[in-house]
C-alpha cells in the first residue's frame, strides 16, 4: 500500500495533471482592460494593440529600444550622501532607499548611458518611475550634471527621458536645489552648441516639469503621456472649475503649443534620428559670386545661397539693358 501511495500515485498524477500557467503570460491593458499576450506586448513595445495605450516601461528596455542594435554603455553616477536630513515618516528614508534599490537593482532613479543612434554619438539620461516614483533627489541632480558633462566631452547631443512625480520630499530643500542644477546642466549642453532634446513620457510632473523637462530645444511627447506641474484634482479644487477633457495629456499640450510633437513609441527612434541628423547637419557654405560692380572695384562680394539666384537674374537684366 505504501508503495502504491508513495510512488505509483504521484507518477500517475504528474502525467495527467495540467502544468501550472505562469502569471505573467497575459497582461491587462490599463485603459481598455483587454488581455494581451506577453509576446505580442513585447513586439509592440508595450503599447496596447487594441486601443494604442502606451504602458510605462523601465529605462533599460527604453535604452535598448533607442540605441543602435540595443547596445549602449551606462556610466557610474557620482556618489552622494544617502540620507542627508535623516528623514523619517512611517519608515526611515534609508529603508525606503534600500527597498527601491533591491526592487530595481539600481542605485537611484536615473540611468545615464552613451552609445550610437543612427550611427551618431548620443548621451541619454532616462528616469525609472519604479524607483520611488522617479523622484528627483541629489543623486538624480548629480546624474543630470554628469550626463551634460559627458555630452560636452563627447561632442554628442543629450536626450533626457523623464518619468517622474517631481522632487523627492525626503530630501527637502536639497531636492528642490536640484531644479536649478538641472537647468545649469541643460545650459552647459546648449552653450556647447549641442542639441538638447527632451522626450516626455508618462508621467512628467512636479519639479521635473518646472525645470529641465521644459527647457529642451525640441520637446517630443509619447502619446497619452501625462505632463504637468500640479495634479488635476489639486487644480480643480484650487480654481473651483472642471478641467477640460484630456487636460495635461500630450495631445492637449500639443494643441496648446507646449510640446513640439506627439509620436507613437514605434516612431520615437526614427523620429529622433531624423531630428538629430537635421540639428547636427553642417550649414551649407556660401559660394563666392563676383558681380561686375565689385570686379571693377577689385573686390569680391559673398552672398548667401538664397540671394545668389536673385543676384544672377539682376546681372542678366542689367546686361540686356546695356546692349539695348
Amino acid at each position: 500500500m505504501n508503495w502504491l501511495t508513495n510512488f505509483v500515485r504521484p507518477k500517475i498524477r504528474a502525467l495527467v495533471s495540467k502544468k501550472e500557467v505562469p502569471d505573467n503570460l497575459w497582461l491587462k491593458c490599463g485603459n481598455c482592460e483587454a488581455m494581451i499576450f506577453h509576446r505580442d506586448l513585447e513586439e509592440n513595445l508595450h503599447v496596447c494593440q487594441h486601443c494604442g495605450f502606451h504602458m510605462r516601461i523601465d529605462p533599460v528596455r527604453r535604452l535598448k529600444m533607442l540605441f543602435d542594435e540595443g547596445e549602449y554603455q551606462a556610466i557610474e553616477l557620482p556618489k552622494v550622501a544617502p540620507d542627508p536630513l535623516r528623514f523619517r515618516d512611517q519608515k526611515r528614508y534609508t529603508d525606503r532607499l534600500k527597498e527601491a534599490q533591491a526592487k530595481t537593482g539600481r542605485s537611484d532613479a536615473l540611468i545615464v548611458a552613451h552609445g550610437r543612434m543612427g550611427d551618431m554619438p548620443v548621451v541619454v539620461a532616462a528616469f525609472d518611475f519604479t524607483f520611488m516614483g522617479g523622484s528627483m533627489g541629489i543623486a538624480v541632480g548629480e546624474g543630470l550634471v554628469a550626463a551634460a558633462r559627458l555630452a560636452v566631452l563627447q561632442d554628442a547631443p543629450l536626450i533626457v527621458v523623464p518619468a517622474s512625480g517631481g522632487a523627492r520630499m525626503q530630501e527637502g530643500i536639497l531636492s528642490l536645489m536640484q531644479m536649478p542644477r538641472s537647468v545649469i546642466a541643460a545650459e552647459m549642453v546648449k552653450e556647447a552648441g549641442l542639441p538638447y532634446v527632451v522626450v516626455l513620457t508618462d508621467p512628467t510632473t512636479g519639479g521635473v516639469t518646472a525645470s529641465f523637462a521644459m527647457l529642451g530645444d525640441v520637446h517630443i511627447a509619447e502619446k497619452g503621456a501625462q505632463i504637468g506641474f500640479a495634479g488635476a484634482r489639486v487644480i480643480e479644487d484650487t480654481i473651483r472649475e472642471t478641467l477640460p477633457e484630456g487636460f495635461q495629456r500630450a495631445e492637449y499640450l500639443l494643441a496648446h503649443g507646449m510640446v513640439d510633437m506627439v509620436v507613437h513609441r514605434k516612431e520615437l527612434r526614427p523620429t529622433l534620428i531624423r531630428l538629430l541628423d537635421l540639428l547636427r547637419r553642417p550649414h551649407p557654405t556660401a559660394e563666392v559670386l563676383t558681380l561686375p560692380t565689385a570686379e571693377a572695384a577689385g573686390e569680391e562680394r559673398t552672398l548667401p545661397p538664397a540671394s545668389q539666384g536673385a543676384a544672377q537674374e539682376a546681372v542678366k537684366s542689367d546686361t540686356a539693358e546695356t546692349e539695348r
